[in-house]
């Protein structure tokens, strides 16, 4: 993924970080104060926009947004960044992203309690050409399965492995948690969301999980 993009100010940033959120909340991805969200404000000196803790995700608003440098540390906004800061970081880095996007839906959290092989793999529906440089609806796409953990800080070691070991993976499942993914800006990892949400429900039906909205 290029690095050439174009990032917007802080204040820009944190009105476009909100209305994901709230639209994440609308879609059932990202209830109550799950979910966390960011996108880069600066490459040089790395700072990013990134969701504060313990916000319901359906009153999200720009003042929930605070602006975090390199180290996770505040530089403009109130709140406390979003304990995953340290993930968001760690993706931003490994693949050059400029917004990541972390949901907390049903079917997310389903099917990757249900893997088995330490990773969820979906091929062969046209919904996958919706994801960054997917051009058939034969494109295998392997999206890992990671533990859970309650210190994310420390866990950023094993993340960047993950995504180094998977180099053409859209996104990661964190096992009984959800989903990350991302993308050059914002409207791309939200593309990617809503792709792989929509996938994620398909196959979810398809075994026979028997959930109703």
């Amino acid at each position: 993924m290029s690095r050439a993009f174009v990032t917007a100010s802080f204040e820009s940033l944190a009105d476009q970080l909100a209305d994901v959120g709230r639209h994440c909340y609308e879609r059932g991805w990202a209830l109550g104060t799950s979910g966390n969200f960011s996108a880069v404000v600066r490459q040089e000196p790395l700072t990013l926009a990134i969701t504060t803790s313990g916000v319901d995700k359906g009153l999200l608003e720009a003042s929930h947004i605070v602006e975090i440098d390199a180290r996770g540390r505040v530089l403009q906004g109130s709140g406390t960044p979003s304990a995953e800061a340290t993930v968001h970081l760690a993706i931003v880095r490994a693949r050059g992203a400029g917004a990541v996007l972390h949901t907390h839906s049903i079917w997310s959290t389903i099917l990757s309690d249900a893997a088995t092989d330490g990773s969820l793999m979906i091929e062969g529906y046209e919904m996958l050409k919706g994801l960054d440089g997917v051009r058939t609806h034969e494109h295998r796409e392997r999206l890992p399965v990671i533990e859970n953990r309650q210190d994310w800080a420390r866990a950023v070691p094993q993340v960047e492995v993950v995504l180094r070991e998977n180099p053409e993976a859209h996104g990661f499942l964190i096992r009984r948690h959800g989903l990350y993914t991302w993308g050059s800006d914002l409207a791309e990892a939200k593309r990617q969301i809503e792709i792989l949400e929509f996938l994620f429900e398909v196959m979810g039906r398809k075994r026979g999980i028997a959930w109703q909205p």
